[in-house]
């Protein structure tokens, strides 16, 4: 339901389905319950540790698997047994952040009930801004500036990447479903921009039985767009210190709110 998931990232919904993950070169294959097993999934779980720390002090485009190593306190060469090169790792981290991210805005999500249309938008706004608070090199790594010389796999980011969207995107059909869509023309919505810009996205599968149209779908993106633009603002300080930023988050929240759920009757 937004578009830059699909291209900043290089996403493409008509690729293969989510392969699992490879299995690093020269490694056998573990059973996964044996004491072999737990060690690597430890040992890979230090990586990720490291790496994020490096994300954190260095940022994405000075990553590197020597530094990493070096931290960890394992010779240079040993660390491609568990990850084969800087993209690979990049790929997992990223599947990590997003994988994070829908994890808690689905718990938020599920947590209020169906018909409480309002609530499930908040509680998905409200997760998302906290998550990318507590964990802001990882929302960076996912939603900053694409990696100078790294191109996203989409085979192994798309499912991850798009699961949030596809969340909203069953949301706002049951908006509609509820007769409870604000009104597209009030809000200004042109319906042959909307054809032309939102409408394509509608091939794709996410979309099969919503009865979802252009211009609901340019709402949806309106409203999206206008969330994910407050949190960015606050994660990369693009105003400057904010006194309240929950306060400020809040006010947004409400304006996206009624881009796309009509106050009730």
């Amino acid at each position: 339901m937004i578009v830059e998931l699909w291209q900043a990232r290089g996403m493409d919904r008509s690729s293969a389905p989510p392969a699992a993950e490879p299995t690093a070169p020269g490694a056998g294959v573990p059973r996964p319950g044996g004491k072999r097993a737990q060690n690597r999934r430890a040992i890979e779980a230090d990586i990720l540790r490291v790496a994020r720390e490096h994300l954190a002090h260095q940022g994405a485009a000075a990553l590197s698997l020597r530094a990493i190593a070096r931290d960890l306190g394992m010779v240079s060469s040993g660390i491609y047994r568990y990850v084969d090169s800087r993209d690979e790792l990049l790929t997992r981290l990223i599947v990590d952040s997003f994988s994070s991210l829908a994890a808690a805005v689905g718990t938020a999500h599920d947590a209020v009930p169906r018909h409480e249309l309002e609530a499930r938008w908040d509680a998905v706004g409200r997760a998302l801004r906290t998550w990318a608070l507590e964990r802001p090199h990882d929302f960076a790594l996912i939603y900053g500036s694409p990696v100078p010389d790294y191109e996203a796999p989409p085979e192994r980011t798309v499912e991850s990447g798009t699961a949030v969207l596809a969340l909203l995107v069953r949301l706002l059909a049951d908006i509609r479903a509820a007769g409870r869509l604000a009104d597209a023309g009030h809000l200004g919505v042109d319906p042959d921009a909307a054809a032309a810009g939102a409408g394509p996205l509608l091939q794709d599968a996410m979309f099969d039985e919503t009865g979802l149209d252009a211009a609901t779908l340019a709402q949806g993106v309106a409203a999206w767009t206008l969330l994910l633009g407050g949190v960015t603002s606050e994660v990369f300080a693009q105003l400057g210190p904010l006194p309240d930023g929950a306060a400020l988050f809040e006010c947004l929240l409400g304006v996206s709110r009624r881009c796309i759920i009509a106050p009730p009757a």
